[in-house]
């Protein structure tokens, strides 16, 4: 959410950031938001000089009323009586307004980075950087799920009879293997001086509307029936959530946390063959890492978070990409976000594995996470990204890691969380 003094000073910079993003259709909000916060300063003006009118009024009552002009002070007091029914309007329009303005200033997307492209959709996104050689074997790859029934590692049948289409069941050494990447993850972020957590998983809708899009609340998020409770989409939403309503000492900046939870999402729509099996799923579980940090240090964090989730994934020999998001694929609290692609060998491209955003004080003005500072406080920055968010990057993993003759081989960094195991076999 932007600052409305920004807003009332910057209309049309705001509303080029809105053209950026393409979303034409946000730009009369920007002179609604002019015109409300016009009318909530004229309110409280007004509001001010009733009030003190009245308690002008008010100490005239008590001097009546010490030289006995009863006439006079019961006159006074009826008149002050009228200025409290009409402070009383005042004040409820005032608390309708600000409740107005406060959703639509939800709805317009942040100020986006200058180095940010400008692009429509994901299509533009920019590549930035590659990592490891890609490389496509002599032999055909199976689809992930043929790799992972024969190796008894899946099972989407009983999974379909449980809980419907987008569950699974991981056995055996697959679901070790998952178990294994989640933990070298874990221990991955703490050795780069990462504090671990284990959050809640669900969490109420105003750390929900202060953490995201109204947008991305409706596409993604599980609400609990009769409770004031969701299910988280990703742990970022509980970990950013810790600092509601908190005011932080400068000396303690910045928090630097990496969170292990499960996931959940609806994923609406319907996808190619690709992304059946464990590409879009309902339920999994993620290693996250998450920065809360001074506003001047953020663009630093920015560029070493995603390099972080990089190195993790070239340590078990994943070829990977990087990309720049373009202003149209960016979400509305975001100033600048990065994409980790992974290779597939079957597909012949890389797909996305993770993502890295730098939010700005979006996230903290909504929040109400502060920094305490020498005259004034003033809001922090966050930043989130993804450490590792297994299923899906076990498409990756043992595509990657496939042999001719249909086992698996782990990379040495793993082979310490399975027992010492070199491969899986069929």
């Amino acid at each position: 959410m932007l600052d409305i003094k920004f807003v009332r000073k910057n209309p049309e910079i705001v509303k080029e950031n809105i053209r950026k993003k393409f979303q034409d259709h946000k730009l009369p909000l920007v002179d609604e938001v002019i015109r409300l916060d016009e009318k909530i300063r004229e309110d409280k003006q007004v509001g001010d000089q009733l009030r003190a009118k009245r308690n002008t009024m008010s100490s005239n009552i008590g001097q009546y009323m010490r030289e006995k002009k009863i006439d006079e002070a019961n006159q006074m007091k009826a008149e002050v009586q009228k200025i409290n029914q009409e402070l009383e309007g005042l004040e409820k329009e005032e608390e309708e307004l600000s409740e107005k303005l406060k959703k639509i200033m939800m709805t317009i997307p942040n100020i986006i980075d200058p180095s940010v492209p400008i692009g429509k959709d994901d299509s533009q996104n920019v590549e930035i950087e590659r990592f490891l050689e890609p490389k496509v074997p002599d032999f055909e790859i199976p689809y992930h799920v043929d790799i992972l029934e024969k190796v008894k590692g899946i099972d989407l049948d009983s999974a379909r009879k449980v809980a419907g289409n987008g569950f699974y069941y991981l056995t055996g050494n697959i679901a070790r293997l998952h178990s294994a990447v989640i933990t070298y993850a874990r221990d991955f972020m703490i050795n780069k001086g990462f504090t671990y957590c284990i959050p809640p998983f669900m969490i109420r809708s105003n750390v929900v509307t202060g953490v995201m899009s109204f947008d991305e609340m409706d596409a993604m998020m599980y609400k609990i029936e009769g409770e004031d409770l969701y299910l988280i989409g990703t742990s970022e939403h509980s970990m950013i959530g810790k600092f509601i309503d908190t005011i932080l000492n400068k000396e303690d900046l910045p928090y630097t946390l990496t969170s292990y939870s499960p996931c959940f999402r609806k994923e609406k729509g319907a996808h190619g063959i690709e992304e059946r099996g464990i590409y879009r799923i309902h339920q999994f579980e993620k290693q996250e890492m998450i920065v809360v940090c001074e506003p001047e240090e953020s663009k630093a964090w920015f560029e070493k978070l995603y390099h972080y989730t990089v190195e993790l994934f070239t340590s078990m020999l994943i070829p990977v990409r990087t990309l720049e998001c373009c202003s149209g694929d960016l979400a509305d609290l975001k100033v600048k976000s990065i994409d980790v692609e992974a290779w597939s060998p079957r597909q012949k491209k890389y797909f996305e594995v993770g993502s890295c955003s730098n939010l700005g004080d979006a996230q903290a003005r909504r929040l109400g996470i502060r920094i305490k500072g020498e005259k004034e406080n003033y809001f922090a920055h966050t930043l989130n990204n993804t450490v590792v968010a297994p299923p899906r990057m076990l498409i990756a993993f043992i595509e990657n890691h496939l042999q001719k003759d249909g086992s698996i081989e782990i990379p040495e960094v793993l082979r310490p969380y399975m027992g010492g195991l070199k491969e899986i076999r069929p």
